[in-house]
């Protein structure tokens, strides 16, 4: 889609495109206000400047359905299907490498009370599984930080994918 196609889409239609990109309803409503934005990169800033603001809770609440690193994604709708493709590194014929993932999972949750989240888009399934064993060090203020900036990372990314100049 272009960026003049997502300008002039109904509010809620744009709010819904946006909630591809981060569940955070909030801030799909947000963004999905301050158009028309006139270019791609007006629209990234607006996005950018929005995910500072995110709350703990609505971090958390978007977690909600995405699916752990390693794992194929539920269901078979739009965010299944980015999630398949953000995931395209970690090989399901990698049984071990599934296998040390999902135990790393396990730990970090039990952890931090909340999924892994990484920007997996670009990286191969060893480098989420050395990320994921990084971040189990981090103390939870930041890994919050950090699961924060991962969600922001991954929202940016996937709208770049949606809109176009």
């Amino acid at each position: 889609m272009r960026i003049a196609e997502f300008d002039a889409l109904a509010p809620g239609e744009a709010a819904s495109l946006l909630l591809r990109c981060a569940d955070i309803p909030s801030f799909a409503a947000a963004v999905a206000q301050g158009r028309p934005y006139g270019t791609v990169d007006n629209l990234l800033a607006a996005v950018r400047e929005r995910t500072t603001s995110w709350t703990d809770a609505e971090v958390d609440a978007a977690l909600t359905d995405h699916p752990r690193i390693g794992e194929r994604p539920a269901g078979s709708g739009p965010t299944a299907a980015i999630a398949s493709r953000e995931q395209a590194g970690v090989d399901p014929a990698d049984e071990p490498l599934r296998q040390r993932l999902a135990e790393g999972n396990r730990r970090y949750e039990e952890r931090f009370g909340r999924i892994y989240l990484v920007r997996a888009a670009g990286r191969t399934g060893p480098e989420l599984l050395d990320l994921l064993e990084q971040r189990l060090a981090n103390d939870p203020a930041t890994e919050l930080s950090v699961t924060r900036s991962q969600l922001a990372e991954i929202a940016l990314l996937r709208l770049e994918g949606l809109v176009g100049p």
